[in-house]
């Protein structure tokens, strides 16, 4: 039986100067640890699709569910985060973006 794995795509925003092999480093840290902490790439996929679902049609009962995933999803992007500016110094306004491939 074959098994599709899902992918995403990480690019670190608005750190002007940064040069491109310390920016694919980021990225790639970033990727890892997020994949870490949500369990694979497929839970990743999934996690981003139902939290953009939120932010685009927000639920009128917000359930323990739904607070257990958000917190989930932000506990990872913090992690993620953090590795990935380890050792690029100030980065201020910088951020990253995830999206579903």
């Amino acid at each position: 039986m074959d098994t599709a794995e899902a992918f995403f795509t990480v690019s670190l925003c608005d750190f002007d100067g940064l040069p491109e092999a310390a920016r694919a480093k980021a990225e790639e840290r970033y990727a890892k640890v997020l994949t870490r902490q949500l369990g694979g790439s497929d839970q990743v996929c999934e996690t981003l699709h139902w939290v953009q679902q939120l932010e685009e049609d927000p639920p009128e009962e917000i359930t323990e569910e739904v607070k257990t995933g958000f917190a989930r999803w932000m506990k990872a992007v913090r992690a993620a985060t953090e590795a990935g500016m380890q050792g690029l110094g100030e980065g201020e306004g910088c951020y990253f973006e995830v999206r579903g491939a």
